[in-house]
């Protein structure tokens, strides 16, 4: 799975994309949101895992302009900021999950695993196999020369 990973602590970062790389993800980490947004308009992600809390552009913010780029891949909040207000009004700028700082690696693992299980992570793709190409948003397959 490709993850996006803002984070602006680099004590923070740099354990993160550790673990979430030896899950098996491919991990883009940044500590600035104008970096992140750079990144969001040239690469599609799986997953975006966003501080709230950064140096420029809020990961509140990101969260809303790529919900409404009309984007789907799920965003987990990773934050400090922790009472039900904060929670509240992340999830409702379009976080799927909201998870406060520290955190626990495992759990922050699980969450991970737990949504890209939910998610369409292959909403609008095609998968090809020599001349048989499938497309996952409308269900159909295709053969080439047919």
């Amino acid at each position: 799975m490709r993850i996006l990973l803002v984070e602006d602590d680099p004590k923070q970062l740099k354990p993160l994309h550790i673990a979430l790389s030896h899950a098996g993800h491919k991990v883009d980490g940044v500590s600035e949101g104008e970096t992140a947004q750079w990144l969001l308009s040239q690469r599609e992600y799986d997953l975006l895992i966003l501080d709230w809390m950064l140096p420029d552009i809020s990961g509140l913010h990101l969260c809303q302009q790529y919900r409404r780029a009309g984007k789907t891949a799920p965003v987990l909040m990773l934050t400090a900021k922790d009472t039900v207000l904060d929670k509240v009004t992340g999830l409702d700028a379009g976080a799927d999950d909201y998870l406060v700082k520290p955190t626990d690696i495992m759990e922050l693992l699980a969450r991970v695993r737990a949504l890209s299980r939910r998610s369409p992570l292959w909403l609008g793709e095609t998968l090809q196999l020599e001349d048989l190409q499938l497309h996952l948003d409308s269900l159909t397959v295709e053969r080439s020369g047919s």
